[in-house]
This record gives structure tokens, sequence and C-alpha cells, in this order.
């Protein structure tokens, strides 16, 4: 048995909404910087990643109303995020080393348990971080590192909260709200990059 509540449920749909306006800001800002295999990738990953959380989020509010208890909902949100993290942090490095891009090589994911996921969107998620932050050194504003510094650390705190029990509401609404902090860290950085002038930024400006 769950302890959910309609409140929590709906607090669950913040960092959702969140991460889905940081990241249709970041497609908009870098798509004219991205190769087309790079863009594939990262908006590829963005569209996993809001899926996971927008799913899991409705499995919370089913649960919540007691309409149903739909957990395919609930046990594929760590899969699908994780592969999504991949995916985006991986289209990134592809941007910002574009010019060696044709000597990477992506081995398929060996698909052998939690600890291979959780292995996917912590590289994922550190890609994504590091090459934001490079972004915004390059960029001069380079205060806006710990900012995706903290997004990363808010992100491997709610992996150590994932793995604690979970049908608590005490433990779910700590979780939450370690992800609206994260999604909203992640927000805040990318829209000062955005208003720092990211989208019209030449492309030359930031790739290595």
């Amino acid at each position: 048995m769950y302890e959910f509540s309609v409140p929590m449920a709906l607090a669950d749909f913040v960092p959702v909404a969140l991460f889905a306006v940081a990241a249709v800001l970041m497609q908009r800002d870098l798509y004219n910087k991205m190769p087309k295999h790079a863009y594939a990738c990262f908006a590829a990953g963005c569209v996993d990643v809001f899926l996971a959380g927008f799913l899991k989020a409705l499995w919370k509010l089913l649960y919540a109303m007691n309409l149903c208890d739909f957990h395919v909902l609930n046990t594929m949100f760590l899969p699908v995020q994780s592969i999504g993290l991949l995916l985006t942090g991986f289209g990134l490095i592809l941007m910002l080393t574009s010019r060696c891009s044709a000597a990477l090589a992506v081995a398929p994911p060996v698909f052998a348990g939690t600890f291979v996921f959780i292995a996917m969107m912590v590289a994922g998620l550190g890609a994504m971080c590091a090459s934001l932050g490079i972004v915004a050194a390059r960029m001069k504003k380079k205060g806006l590192i710990v900012l995706f510094v903290l997004t990363f650390l808010c992100y491997m705190a709610m992996g150590y909260l994932a793995s604690r029990d979970g049908s608590s509401a005490a433990m779910n609404w700590i979780e939450q709200g370690v992800n609206t902090l994260g999604q909203a860290l992640l927000l805040c950085g990318v829209v000062s990059l955005h208003r720092a002038g990211l989208r019209e930024l030449d492309r030359s400006a930031i790739v290595g």
C-alpha cells in the first residue's frame, strides 16, 4: 500500500513541467548548433525523460484517486528516464565534439538489471550537466556552472531516495521536493543561458 494523496500526486507534475520548459528552451537555443544526428539524440532523450516523469505522476494520481493501480507506469520510469538521459547527454557531447564525432561509437546497452539503468542515468545526466557547464563557461557565465552541478547532485539524491522505501508519504514528499528543486535549478540555468543570447550565439563560439 502506498500513502499517496491527490495533492501529493498533483505536486509530482510540477518537476515534470519544469523539465519540459527547460527542454523546450534547450532544443530551441541549441538547434542551430547541433548536427542533425546530435539533435535527434538530444530531442529523443528529452521526450523520453518527460514521458517517464509524466507517466509516473499519472500513476500516482490514478492511485491516489483510487481509480486503479496502473503499476507499469511506475516500473517503466527508471528504464525510460535512464535511456532518455543517456540520449540527452550523448547528444550534447556530440554537439561539443562534432569535429571528431565520426570516431565515436556507441555500444548497444546491456539490459541486465537496475544497475545498468542507474549507470546509464548517471552517465547521461553527468554528460548533460557537464556539457551545459562547458557552454556556460564559453559564454563567460561561469557562475551558472554551480546551478548545473547542483542539478546533478539533486538527481543523485533522487537516485538514493528512490532506493529507499517509497511507500510512505513522508519519503514521497521528500523525493518530490528534491526532484522539484533539481528541475527548478536546471530551468534557471537554461533560462539564464537563453537570456544571455545562446540562441543567437554563433556555433563556433561553443563548439570545441
